[in-house]
């Protein structure tokens, strides 16, 4: 995307983040942040429009009942054993609220100054929306770890881990679509990010 800063043509690049439950791509986002870069984090952002936006809220009660919120917050146990259960149920949920998620990212985009703007999101790859971005990077790491990362962050059982993944794509399946392909296992990573975004920089620079 191309906007006009005075008389000069800045080329703003968007840059979608995305990875599997557990691969860390928040805290690859994190360093970025600290880089000095703009992060959109849609997946946060949808938890909190499913708190506050009172059409999605309108529509997730048509569709599950009062259930749904306790008081004033989404019921995120309820809901979960809705989606994860029914590929339906989470198509519909999906059709409710990333519609809004993006249109707000377009706005947000408007309102930054960077040269190269994130997003993350678990299912960038999933939905077709990579496809409204430049360049796709992947965070990727081993099934094992990310059920332990998981399982150590949510209190979960290792079954309730292995359901979520089963909705998303596999690391197999993203790898083709993604430009860039950061190896979350541990490895120092913060070399990986910087020939990441010298890279793009350079693109940049070039459009």
């Amino acid at each position: 995307m191309a906007v006009f800063f005075g008389s000069k043509i800045i080329c703003m690049l968007k840059v979608g983040i995305t990875g599997g439950i557990g691969s860390g791509k928040s805290f690859i986002c994190q360093i970025l942040e600290k880089m000095g870069y703009s992060v959109y984090y849609s997946d946060l952002e949808s938890k909190i429009m499913m708190d506050n936006d009172e059409e999605i809220r309108s529509e997730l009660i048509t569709l599950f009942g009062d259930k749904v919120y306790q008081g004033n917050h989404l019921n995120r146990a309820f809901l979960a054993q809705q989606i994860f259960t029914s590929d339906s149920n989470r198509n519909k949920v999906n059709n409710i609220v990333h519609p809004k998620v993006r249109s707000y990212f377009d706005e947000w985009c408007k309102s930054q100054n960077g040269d190269i703007l994130f997003n993350e999101a678990a299912i960038l790859f999933e939905t077709d929306a990579y496809k409204r971005f430049d360049y796709m990077i992947l965070v990727s790491a081993p099934k094992e770890l990310k059920i332990h990362r998981v399982i150590q962050r949510d209190q979960v059982s290792i079954e309730e881990v292995e359901q979520r993944m089963s909705k998303q794509w596999t690391d197999e399946q993203k790898s083709p679509l993604s430009d860039f392909i950061i190896i979350n296992d541990n490895r120092p990573i913060l070399g990986q990010i910087e020939a990441i975004v010298e890279e793009l920089i350079s693109i940049g620079s070039t459009l």
